[in-house]
């Protein structure tokens, strides 16, 4: 695959637009001309990448559609039978991965399902059974128009399809799973505190899961570590000054971690919370990002430890580091031959080599094998091509180019993956097979890089 991992799921995107549904049949027309739309019968069919077709939804919203009842013209519905949209195929996850954007993210499903018209569901993979554990429990998620008065376009289907799995890859990219010692009779009130993290009670034991960013847990073991520490203190006090009642003070601290004198439960309105430990930010403790976001400074040093961006917008602060494994290799030939589009340039040829090996701590399963991978990728030797290799370069070396999961095609877990940086793998056949030509190709991975703070 040509793409970074999230893209790897749609290779292809078909689009059946019909005269019948718009009332403005040349302005259609003149939107269509940009996208090679072949015409056939009372329709227009248009192939292209998620990118492409997305701008042309975005182009077709604009006009005025015609009521589905009081249509006067015969029904495209035998043009679309010939052409017939590829069905939106479900896509398999992470059953703890899925909880904790159901828990934590759900604004952002819900803004996909807004914004498009379509309804994302969930349910449990076939291949879960109820002997299944929570680890490794699947989940299904489908993608289905909403219905409307108007008869729904399942194209929307396929684009928010590969707009979650993106969205999916990034926070899954990012979580960490952590045994805590903390009693499930306090699931509650933590979880209500810290809405950002998702715990799931260990087995019976006075231990839970937490699923979360570094930053996140970071900020809930701090608060433990002061509960704790809180905790001994009230029991020397009540030792000095009543012995007969310790056991009763310990008790009551020990199911009490929202009431904590280290730190306030319902901080005033007013007062200004750190989006990562959820308390209030003290004056000396102060600190404001680049970017205008606001956290407590000891919260955010932990927080750039792990990863230098900002826990809310994620602009990148100093040089970020990926999980490529160690060890991988990225060889640059060129040849005479040129790539369609750049007919006066040669092309740059980039092959990458990223080994099998272990696993190590910052990877899905630390101490298992994973697969490697070897890519060929292309780029036009022109002046901008060559600033797209230096900076391919500089990521490659800050392992960003690639990371360990799972296939996006095979579902395989433990292989060695794109990571959101797209490449071109073939030379020819356009966008929809990961070629060129593809005008907007240079502009969009420089975007793509100077989000990882490569510019």
């Amino acid at each position: 695959m040509a793409t970074a991992a999230p893209r790897e799921f749609i290779t292809d995107v078909a689009v059946t637009v019909c005269r019948e549904n718009y009332k403005d049949g040349s302005h259609l027309k003149d939107i269509l001309k940009g996208y090679n739309a072949a015409e056939q019968g009372s329709c227009y069919h248009v192939q292209g990448s998620y990118q492409d077709m997305e701008d042309l939804f975005m182009k077709l919203s604009t006009l005025k559609h015609v009521s589905a009842i009081s249509t006067k013209h015969p029904s495209p519905k035998n043009d679309q039978d010939k052409h017939p949209v590829k069905p939106v195929k479900p896509v398999e996850v992470d059953g703890v991965i899925m909880d904790y954007i159901v828990q934590a993210r759900s604004k952002e499903l819900q803004r996909m399902e807004e914004r498009s018209d379509v309804v994302i569901e969930t349910q449990p993979s076939p291949g879960s059974t109820a002997h299944s554990s929570k680890s490794t429990r699947k989940m299904l998620v489908t993608f289905k128009p909403r219905h409307r008065r108007n008869a729904p376009n399942p194209v929307h289907a396929h684009l928010v399809r590969e707009r979650f799995v993106s969205f999916y890859q990034r926070i899954a990219t990012d979580l960490q799973r952590k045994s805590l010692p903390i009693d499930p009779l306090d699931h509650k009130g933590l979880q209500r505190r810290f809405t950002q993290l998702l715990l799931v009670p260990e087995g019976g034991s006075k231990r839970t899961i937490v699923t979360g960013t570094f930053g996140h847990i970071a900020a809930l073991e701090d608060f433990l570590l002061g509960q704790k520490n809180a905790s001994s203190s009230s029991r020397d006090k009540d030792k000095r000054r009543s012995p007969v009642h310790t056991s009763t003070a310990c008790a009551t601290d020990s199911r009490s971690p929202v009431t904590s004198p280290a730190r306030s439960v319902q901080p005033d309105a007013e007062e200004e919370l750190c989006a990562i430990c959820m308390d209030t930010i003290e004056d000396s403790q102060r600190k404001t990002l680049r970017c205008k976001h606001v956290f407590c400074r000891e919260c955010l040093r932990t927080a750039f430890d792990y990863k230098p961006v900002c826990p809310t917008c994620g602009e990148v602060y100093g040089t970020l580091k990926g999980t490529q494994p160690e060890g991988g290799s990225m060889d640059v030939s060129t040849n005479r031959s040129s790539l369609p589009g750049y007919e006066r340039h040669g092309t740059i040829v980039i092959r990458y080599n990223i080994p099998s090996g272990i696993q190590s701590k910052e990877h899905p399963s630390p101490g298992s094998s994973y697969e490697g991978a070897s890519r060929t990728a292309y780029l036009p030797d022109s002046p901008e091509g060559s600033e797209v290799l230096a900076l391919l370069q500089r990521a490659f070396h800050q392992r960003l180019v690639f990371t360990v999961g799972r296939s996006s095609t095979s579902g395989r877990d433990n292989l060695v993956t794109w990571n959101d940086i797209h490449h071109k793998t073939s030379t020819h056949g356009g966008p929809t097979c990961y070629g060129y030509p593809d005008p907007d190709y240079l502009n969009r991975v420089k975007d793509e890089l100077k989000a990882k703070g490569i510019q």
